[in-house]
């Protein structure tokens, strides 16, 4: 069973708090900025794994949890049903923002949101997502590739102790699902100054538009022919 949760609703609600403090929670804001993501692309062809590592710096508060929130665009999808079997595999937690439709190609589909709750390890957190290319439009112009980019994912965090955080410049509180089952939301701390690296980019490879009508003659040309064939054998062996 997979559990969607509504983007208009419930992800990245602000709040408009004006209390400003350095220390909530025990995210300080000295070591909010040790905290530093990057993101990575592994595999060829349309099937790929998106890497994300997030490495903290000394000073870890007790009972951090963290929420990765992509935003991902139409050229790519992923697989809920994949996500099932490495859920029950590699115990990979990821939330859906609206069903995905695997069939669909990317000039008909648009882009969509996942969270995926990584699992803390000594002060550092990967995550593997897999995606898949979605198959675009041929090229008549003789373009072999299409540049799909993937953006850098947020990063909110909280600590499970916690119930009331307070923002602080340029930090900002949000609301999310608090777990990947969707049953509650709680406030996170949505980090604020980790968009420098560039956004990374795949290849999706395109048909060739100008050979659209030669493979149609030669495809109908070929057919035509075994036809023929075919109704020359039976008019003289018979039909059995």
């Amino acid at each position: 069973m997979f559990v969607f949760f509504s983007t208009c609703t419930v992800y990245l609600v602000l709040f408009g708090s004006t209390q400003a403090d350095e220390n909530s929670c025990g995210l300080s804001m000295t070591w909010l900025e040790t905290v530093s993501v990057t993101m990575d692309v592994s595999k060829n062809g349309f099937h790929r794994d998106l890497v994300t590592t997030v490495d903290f710096g000394p000073g870890f508060p007790d009972g951090l949890e963290a929420l990765l929130v992509h935003r991902l665009p139409s050229g790519i999808y992923i697989d809920q049903y994949q996500l099932a079997s490495l859920k029950e595999d590699t115990g990979l937690q990821v939330l859906l923002g609206s069903v995905v439709d695997l069939e669909a190609p990317a000039h008909t589909s648009e882009e969509f949101i996942v969270l995926v709750y990584p699992a803390l390890d000594q002060g550092s957190l990967k995550a593997t997502l897999p995606i898949h290319g979605r198959y675009h439009k041929p090229s008549l112009a003789g373009k072999r590739f299409e540049l799909v980019e993937i953006k850098l994912p947020k990063l909110i965090l909280r600590t499970d102790t916690c119930t009331q955080l307070i923002s602080f410049p340029p930090y900002k509180i949000v609301d999310a699902p608090c777990t990947v089952h969707n049953l509650s939301i709680c406030q996170w701390l949505d980090i604020q100054h980790l968009q420098e690296q560039d956004p990374v980019s795949l290849e999706i490879p395109l048909g060739d538009g100008s050979l659209v009508e030669p493979v149609c003659a030669g495809t109908l040309l070929v057919t035509l022919l075994c036809c023929v064939i075919l109704s020359r054998s039976i008019w003289r062996h018979g039909v059995f």
